[in-house]
């Protein structure tokens, strides 16, 4: 039974707000590092943590009352000047609000927290009693942790792994059977929480409105246990109130449309079809079908929320990061304000991480080498968003060392991974990609930062994950940039729509670059796989139905050039039914590889909407296993 019986709701209110103003504290804390005497940034520290000691006490979670009440003495002796912030106290302080923070995931499960580690407490109190604040020196390494466990597939996706029965998918998604029993993936809350503010009141049920402009809408019911909402992936998101209020007048202007559609059409089943009539309709649904389009463009933009609510907890892990390595480094934000889909931001936090950590750890050189290099001492590393077109770019650039894609190549020839002939045939950026091969790492021996091979990997699965794609541009002596792609939202993608036999199945727009006839006369074997010459560039022929492993009836009329990452290659297929944007519906609990969802199109008819990614990884791996002489799957990894 929950601790917290019966005030869930003021709970998750609590850690909604309580995580943002924790968040929000650690980062004006590593900017109070560089003006320790900003009596603004103390004053608003010191509020933003007396805020979250009155939510804590409103649940009665004494031990987390005590620790907020014994770091709040501390910064009420800072800003009144009794006592000055050094590296040392600021490193206990630190520790504290990991401490807090570590409480707010023990109370989203349900129980009251456990006193403060001892030796947290003890360097609160000799530094409040004027001796010297040694932290615990494992606060550091926790608080720049990454999780690695991201790398793993959730129980659902081990499920699917075989590849899916296309048909019999088919006839589930359109009625004809019940789909099979599916394994739910199990979700464990992390021992960081990231949660938003704290507004220490009864909201109404699903809609709470703060002081700040926007509301909240809740999309879980009020009233269920706290165990099963921390567990859950969070279903809450900001809305600005003015969006929220378009949305309501687009919704009652379509309902006085609709009632002039309806008026209409009494007149014309009573006879009524002359000119005026018709013109009159054919204005209605004209009108209907731009009040549509404008509703569900602000609908999508209700989904969309700052990147600056994710970039806010980086600096504090940049920070510690690089007091735990010797290193000076300052995390530059950048184009916070860029709005990103929702869904989008939480799958961009590991990935984030992960660039991050390497940057401070692999990238960033320490301060007496950068100044015999002619470097400051203190390096920068830039995190910075924004929008170009129907894309969002992240960059994640650091002043460092760069990447040697010469000792890139040295390496993956000594772990295995490649070849020495296939080294030599590989050019800089194909050598720099190699990084993001499971397993591949320069370091000799892991350490508690990074040396296992993981984080890279884990960075291109999630953002290809989100139809994305990353760049790596890096000169030795100069520094790295790893520039990620990603579109504007997930919720609606454009797509071509691709016959096999009857059957329609959506590709996405963005990978299309051209539509052409296959001419089976100018077709030519190369290495045992069919191949095409387009301007001059030889490409490999891909049959959908090979893909879906679907009986070929017919040969293939039609090819369709795409390009995933730097990859090109030919989809040959039946015919084409024309351009759609989809709707996306997610498949959650049963996602079969190589399906990215499905889609309605204006028949009714059940479209899947396909995942070319994982299904050329499949036939790759089907390949591999079959006969793949001389030719290593790291290649294939590269695009």
């Amino acid at each position: 039974m929950s601790d917290f019986a019966g005030m869930e709701d003021l709970l998750q209110d609590f850690l909604q707000e309580a995580g943002e103003l924790l968040s929000d504290v650690d980062n004006r804390l590593v900017e109070l590092e560089r003006s320790p005497d900003d009596r603004r940034l103390l004053n608003d520290i010191f509020r933003g943590f007396h805020t979250i000691k009155g939510g804590a006490g409103f649940l009665n979670a004494g031990e987390l009352v005590a620790l907020c009440h014994l770091t709040e003495s501390l910064f009420d002796k800072l800003r009144t000047a009794e006592m000055r912030l050094t590296p040392g106290l600021l490193d206990s302080i630190m520790a504290a609000t990991q401490g807090v923070r570590q409480m707010f995931g023990t109370i989203a499960q349900g129980r009251q927290p456990h006193a403060a580690a001892s030796e947290v407490v003890a360097a609160l109190r000799a530094a409040l009693e004027g001796g010297d604040a040694v932290p615990p020196s494992t606060s550091l390494a926790a608080a720049g942790a990454a999780p690695e466990a991201s790398a793993a597939p959730s129980s659902a996706q081990a499920v699917t792994d075989q590849g899916p029965d296309w048909q019999a998918l088919h006839a589930t998604l359109t009625g004809q059977q019940q789909p099979p029993s599916t394994v739910a993936p199990s979700a464990e809350l992390p021992a960081e929480v990231d949660l938003a503010g704290l507004q220490p009141h009864f909201p109404p049920e699903g809609r709470r409105v703060t002081d700040k402009p926007g509301a909240v809408v809740s999309g879980a019911p009020s009233g269920r246990r706290a165990e099963e909402k921390a567990a859950a992936r969070e279903t809450t998101i900001r809305v600005d109130t003015a969006r929220l209020d378009q949305v309501l007048n687009l919704s009652g202007e379509i309902g006085l449309t609709k009632n002039r559609l309806t008026s209409l059409r009494a007149d014309i089943l009573a006879g009524r079809t002359d000119t005026e009539t018709l013109q009159a309709l054919d204005q209605a649904v004209s009108q209907l079908d731009l009040l549509v389009s404008d509703l569900q463009n602000s609908v999508m933009k209700t989904r969309m929320q700052p990147i600056g609510r994710l970039f806010q907890k980086y600096p504090r892990i940049a920070r510690d990061l690089a007091r735990q390595l010797g290193k000076d480094v300052e995390l530059a934000l950048v184009g916070e304000e860029t709005e990103v889909d929702k869904t989008m931001i939480e799958d961009l936090a590991d990935p984030l991480i992960h660039l991050i950590r390497n940057a401070v750890d692999h990238g960033v050189e320490p301060p007496d080498e950068r100044q015999a290099a002619g470097k400051p001492a203190k390096s920068v590393v830039r995190l910075e968003a924004r929008q170009e077109g129907d894309h969002i770019v992240l960059i994640i650039a650091d002043d460092g060392r760069g990447i040697n894609a010469e000792r890139i190549r040295a390496k993956a020839v000594e772990k295995n991974i490649i070849s020495e002939e296939e080294a030599n045939t590989l050019d800089d950026r194909q050598s720099l990609n190699l990084i993001f091969l499971p397993g591949f790492s320069t370091m000799a021996q892991a350490s508690a930062v990074s040396g296992r091979g993981v984080g890279m990997d884990v960075v291109k699965t999630n953002i290809q994950k989100l139809n994305g794609s990353v760049e790596i541009r890096s000169e030795p002596g100069k520094g790295s940039v790893f520039i990620i792609s990603l579109p504007l939202t997930l919720a609606i993608l454009p797509v071509l729509l691709v016959m096999l036999g009857k059957q329609p199945f959506a590709l996405p727009l963005s990978m299309v670059r051209e539509i052409l006839p296959i001419d089976h006369e100018r077709m030519q074997e190369v290495g045992g796989k069919e191949t095409l010459v387009v301007r001059g560039e030889i490409l490999p022929v891909i049959a959908l139905s090979r893909l879906l492993g679907w009986p070929q009836v017919q040969p293939p009329e039609y090819g369709v050039l795409m390009q995933i990452a730097e990859r090109s290659f030919i989809l040959a297929v039946d015919n084409f039914a024309g351009r759609d944007d989809a709707v996306i519906k997610a498949l959650d609990d049963f996602r079969p590889r190589g399906v990215a969802g499905v889609t309605t199109l204006s028949n009714g008819q059940i479209v899947l909407i396909l995942d070319m990614k994982e299904l050329l990884s499949d036939l790759a791996s089907h390949s591999e296993r079959d006969a793949r002489s001389g030719h290593s799957r790291a290649l294939d990894l590269l695009a």
